[in-house]
Formats: structure tokens, C-alpha cells, sequence
């Protein structure tokens, strides 16, 4: 399947997945990093068995991660787990497949 863009400009898309937090400590455990700030910003998805999220979100002022979560279909019953992700990243670098 494609990548579905989702609009960059919308402030609450934590909402849009609910998991987002849990997300959270599975990055700051691999990175080895402690986040004050953990915002999305704009996010894509991709229909796998399941949906692959791409996030790009805010950990501090003016650095920003890539972040790739996968969410299994509903009746697998399991929590969302981060694949991949990408540091070094700017508020306008593309968020692309990786």
C-alpha cells in the first residue's frame, strides 16, 4: 500500500493515536535518550497487516525524531511497537518511507 499523509498542521494529533505515549519510553529506552518533550507533529500511515504510523515528533526546542510504530489489527489484542526511528531530524524535513 502507499503512504496516506495525514495534515501536518494539526495540533492535537496525539489523538489520532492513542497509543502515542506508550511509544514513548520504547524510543527514549532505545535511543538512550530522556525526552522532556515528546510531541507529534505530523504524522503518515501505511495499511499493512495492520497500520505502519511514520511520526515526526518534537523531543526538544529545535530537535525533532522520525519515529516508525506499528499497530497490529485490533483483534491480535497487542500494544503498539517502534520498528525504526531517526534522529537529527528539523521541523521541515520531509517525512518519508524508511
Amino acid at each position: 500500500s502507499g503512504i496516506c499523509e495525514k495534515n501536518p498542521y494539526v495540533s492535537t494529533c496525539q489523538s489520532f493515536f492513542p497509543f502515542f505515549l506508550q511509544v514513548k519510553s520504547q524510543f527514549e529506552s532505545q535511543a538512550n535518550m530522556n525526552c522532556v518533550v515528546f510531541r507529534a507533529i505530523a504524522y503518515k500511515t501505511q495499511v499493512v497487516a495492520g497500520t505502519m504510523y511514520f511520526i515526526k515528533v518534537q523531543v526538544s526546542n529545535a530537535e525533532y525524531v522520525h519515529l516508525k510504530v506499528f499497530q497490529s489489527l485490533p483483534h491480535e489484542n497487542q500494544g503498539p511497537s517502534l520498528v525504526g526511528f531517526q534522529t537529527g531530524k528539523t521541523r521541515d524535513d520531509p517525512l518519508t518511507y524508511f
